[in-house]
């Protein structure tokens, strides 16, 4: 019944608030803290009220799809639940509330409720939506795979095991997904008399009848296969969510954290069969996650989805919905899957450097300056890295066109590429138009005073090998650069920084011989704490970059 929910702020402080247009799946991926697992907890409070609670936070406004009137009838028959023994229930009136509190309700009033329920919110959602939404957090839907009554098989089924049970179509479906997953097969167990369990079984059964009989041939099946209740907890949650998407009743679902207990392998079919499954039905998830690879299913599977991504920084709150289209070709994309890209979903910040050497070289300080320099460092910060500064356009121009702050290190000798390699660097960088030209005369101007030098540029000692005057225009331009986003090392290359340690060699070589002289135990006298020059210093740098609220180089 959800057609569009309005968040209470935008892509940026100050712009329009986003509105999002109800998809069968929602996903809401960013960092710790930014919202996504409050914005289930407002809108499950919605779904029960059917007001905005003058507290929220995130949710401003949610309109809801009136039931057509050919619809009402069947919703009515579905809902309405018999009187207890002597309970009186007046003509045209019926009893709702199959779970919680019980209404009673003419059955004109609730058809009104259903028709117009942006108008009567209240009652349409006390009355029947309230009932149609459930909260599958870590514990419960571990225990949705509890056994269940077994119910009366002479009327409609009404848990999620009982529609298993008499629907071949569906149970077949969980026991596909099933095995897939886990090379096991789902089976439901009728021989405890009054009661339906879920078992995990060698082998499937040779027909319905074998299931779903109490002959011996079906007891001794049964008995053979493994109750569920004994399997892992990734194995319960899996098959938890999955029953109750094919077969259990709720319109809306709202999960928090779906990938818990799965491995990342799991967690991409749960994505993918989610998907699939709500893009065939009626109903409503929105899921709060943390895992890239959940993501990559729910993408892959093709079924039509919503990708928020929310941030809360400085106490500004943003909302972005990141299109389809763009999620696929991070997925598509060789280098940028095998950089785990799309991990940058779910960090405040990321940092692209040219190498895997300079990446764990960076990660390293920007450790170091967390946890030994108060106020310094870079706080939730994923590194990610490229193959050589040609590549780093790869990584960092599409996630910054999907709000992500990015910023890009890169040896000097990027002064070296023209052309393509360095226009498309600055592209990458959303450095506008206009000043695109300026900064390539300055390239090529600082390019060839370095040439008049026998020297190299990257290893003999960078800017330093230019005089003073000269020194001054080059940070000047390196100044320009930085305002976007893009970080130059200014003396040369990697193995410039920390000199006064003496570490021999080049790349992989040099990293464990810096490695090994910064020291590995922080109550060593040797262990190397931060500084305020060198590396550290230009980590700040790009930590102030990050922490401008207004700072250049992020598509609005």
């Amino acid at each position: 019944m959800i057609k569009k929910i309005k968040l209470k702020f935008g892509r940026a402080e100050g712009l329009e608030a986003v509105s999002i247009d109800v998809m069968p799946i929602t996903v809401f991926v960013g960092a710790n803290n930014s919202g996504k697992s409050k914005f289930l907890v407002e809108l499950k409070q919605f779904c029960s009220s059917g007001k905005i609670n003058v507290n929220n936070v995130i949710i401003d406004y949610v309109e809801l799809t009136p039931i057509p009137e050919e619809s009402l009838q069947e919703i009515i028959d579905r809902e309405r639940i018999e009187p207890n023994p002597g309970e009186i229930l007046q003509n045209n009136h019926i009893l709702l509330g199959k779970r919680g509190p019980r209404y009673k309700v003419t059955v004109e009033k609730f058809k009104e409720a259903l028709k117009n329920p942006n108008v009567q919110s209240a009652n349409t959602c006390q009355w029947y939506l309230s009932y149609k939404t459930i909260v599958l957090n870590g514990n419960n839907r571990i225990n949705l795979v509890n056994q269940q009554n077994g119910g009366n098989l002479q009327k409609p089924p009404e848990s999620s095991f009982q529609v298993l049970f008499s629907n071949d179509i569906k149970r077949e479906k969980a026991r596909r997904i099933i095995h897939e997953a886990f090379n096991q097969y789902l089976v439901t167990d009728p021989t405890d008399l009054g009661r339906l369990k879920l078992r995990l079984a060698a082998r499937a059964p040779e027909n319905h009848f074998e299931e779903r009989g109490l002959h011996d041939e079906a007891v001794k099946y049964h008995s053979n296969a493994m109750p569920i209740s004994e399997a892992s907890d990734g194995v319960k949650a899996f098959t938890g969510i999955i029953t109750e998407l094919i077969a259990g009743d709720p319109s809306i679902l709202l999960i928090d954290e779906p990938e818990a207990f799965l491995h990342p392998s799991l967690s991409f079919k749960l994505g993918k069969e989610v998907s699939e499954i709500m893009s065939k039905t009626d109903k409503r998830l929105f899921v709060s996650t943390h895992s890239p690879y959940f993501v990559m299913g729910c993408i892959q599977s093709g079924a039509s989805v919503n990708i928020v991504r929310l941030t809360y920084k400085d106490k500004v709150p943003t909302a972005r919905i990141l299109p389809n289209e763009k999620i696929l070709n991070l997925m598509r994309n060789p280098l940028l899957r095998s950089t785990g890209v799309l991990s940058g979903l779910f960090y405040d910040f990321v940092i692209v450097t040219e190498s895997d050497t300079d990446r764990a070289f960076y990660q390293e300080i920007n450790e170091r300056l967390l946890t030994h320099s108060e106020g310094r460092g870079i706080p939730n910060c994923l590194f990610l890295n490229a193959q050589n500064k040609q590549t780093e356009k790869t990584i960092i121009k599409p996630l910054r066109e999907l709000g992500i702050p990015v910023a890009g290190i890169v040896d000097i000798d990027v002064l070296k590429d023209g052309g393509k390699v360095w226009s498309s660097l600055l592209d990458s960088c959303s450095i506008p138009d206009i000043e695109k030209s300026s900064l390539e005369e300055s390239r090529l101007r600082f390019h060839n005073k370095f040439k008049e030098f026998d020297k190299n540029m990257k290893r003999d000692g960078g800017i330093n090998i230019l005089n003073d005057s000269d020194q001054e225009g080059l940070q000047n331009l390196f100044s320009r650069l930085e305002k976007y986003g893009l970080f130059v090392v200014q003396k040369g290359e990697l193995e410039s920084w920390l000199k006064n340690l003496n570490a021999a060699g080049h790349g992989p070589q040099w990293l464990v011989d810096i490695f090994e002289k910064m020291g590995e135990d922080p109550n060593s006298q040797s262990f190397l704490k931060p500084a305020d020059d060198d590396v550290w210093s230009f980590i700040d740098n790009i930590s102030k970059w990050f922490s401008n609220p207004i700072r250049n180089g992020i598509p609005k």
